[in-house]
């Protein structure tokens, strides 16, 4: 056992990154990021006085109207990832580069495609429409995807499944379409001769309500392919898979809209189908969390950092949230923190050992990252047991608490 270091910052050691304040490129990549946001609302603010008789109005409208939803959507994204959830910097990045450099970006490039390309050569209409289902979904998804690309060079090691690229992706889909529907809003507002108000609310249904979850749908293809090139050797092709399963679904989810309400209605059907399916795949890439844990740990049972009891609470949310609460009320929310701690070190430290048995991680990396996640596993049982004064071990270690009452998985051969 390493001996406990007081100065070890808990939240570095199961990222795995130096102590110590975030990265440069993290930092700049946020500020590039909300510097684009305000660039393109800056420009919706203009097309809506242009449009409107000299009045932000609409632009205020459509600014609301597209933040309302977020809060909600960004819960149900996380709710995916309780089991190992990823560095919040990571996912604050990924939301900005959404919100403002994809959508910059995109704006300038398929603005350019439809008036000097696809308009001069096809006309305005079939231009429009070869725009919206081969061009936008080209250059937005590569453009969504460059940020999923930059973590997968530079922070390589926060990808341990599918579920890791999903959460990026997610987000980055989530900032984007936050963003494009304001100006969509602002269009419903500023054509009164179709019913503004009227217009409007259709729009906040079909966009802001029934298809938030699009953007991140398509993206979470590239998602996926990034986070099978991270945890394989010799699997970069994953990203191009990824990528061009994105603009796949793009395309069909803009071609079908673009055919009047049964295309529309067909599109809404094949994102909620690719929706459900994000699901199994989260699902099943958390029992496989759940497998390591069980395949790994159990050898560290000698040097007293976990125990067979530990395991079956770490096996399940509901037991790992019970054990939370119940440091919370032995020993406040330092033992609360130090629980989530241990639930996490030792999370990382299975999914370490596998980095390690596929060749992604060299041995003296492996061991340093082994010594550190074990002394904070130390460090944390020592805070979360250190106020528990009940009679008995911890709720977790009584067979009879149908609370933690799981039974490992079954082993495969080899």
């Amino acid at each position: 056992m390493a001996t406990p270091q007081p100065n070890l910052d808990p939240r570095a050691v199961i990222e795995g990154r130096p102590a110590g304040r975030p990265r440069p490129g993290l930092i700049i990549g946020i500020a590039a990021g909300l510097g684009s946001a305000v660039i393109v609302l800056g420009g919706d603010l203009l097309q809506s006085i242009a449009s409107a008789q000299h009045s932000a109005a609409p632009f205020v409208i459509a600014l609301l109207l597209a933040l309302l939803p977020v809060p909600l959507l960004i819960s149900v994204v996380m709710l995916l990832d309780r089991l190992e959830p990823e560095p919040r910097g990571n996912l604050v990045l990924c939301f900005a580069w959404g919100a403002g450099v994809a959508v910059l970006l995109a704006a300038i490039i398929n603005t350019a495609g439809l008036l000097f390309i696809t308009q001069p050569e096809l006309g305005k209409s079939n231009g429009e429409f070869i725009s919206a289902t081969f061009g936008a979904p080209l250059v937005e998804e590569t453009l969504k995807g460059t940020v999923l690309f930059w973590l997968l060079w530079r922070r390589r090691q926060e990808f341990d499944g599918p579920t890791d690229g999903i959460m990026y992706a997610a987000m980055v889909g989530l900032g984007f379409a936050m963003m494009e529907n304001i100006g969509y809003y602002i269009g419903a507002l500023v054509r009164p001769q179709i019913g503004g108000a009227e217009l409007l609310g259709y729009t906040f249904v079909f966009r802001g309500l029934l298809s938030p979850f699009a953007h991140p749908a398509f993206t979470a293809m590239t998602g996926i392919g990034v986070a099978y090139a991270a945890t394989h050797r010799r699997a970069g092709w994953a990203v191009g898979a990824g990528l061009l399963g994105a603009m796949t679904l793009h395309g069909l989810w803009n071609g079908l809209a673009s055919n009047g309400l049964p295309g529309i209605a067909l599109a809404y059907l094949l994102v909620l189908g690719v929706l459900i399916a994000l699901v199994a795949v989260v699902v099943a890439d958390r029992r496989r969390t759940v497998r390591l844990i069980w395949r790994f740990l159990p050898a560290y049972q000698a040097a007293g950092v976990v125990t067979e009891a530990d395991l079956r609470m770490l096996s399940t949310l509901r037991g790992r949230r019970a054990a939370r609460l119940w440091a919370r009320r032995t020993g406040g929310r330092a033992a609360a923190r130090a629980m989530t701690d241990y639930q996490l070190a030792t999370t990382e430290l299975a999914l370490v050992h596998q980095r390690a048995e596929r060749g992604l991680i060299g041995g003296a990396q492996f061991d340093q990252r082994r010594r550190d996640l074990l002394t904070l596993m130390a460090m944390a049982r020592d805070a979360f047991f250190a106020q528990h004064a009940g009679p008995g071990p911890a709720p977790w270690a009584r067979q009879g608490d149908s609370g933690f009452a799981y039974q490992p998985p079954p082993t495969r051969p080899g």
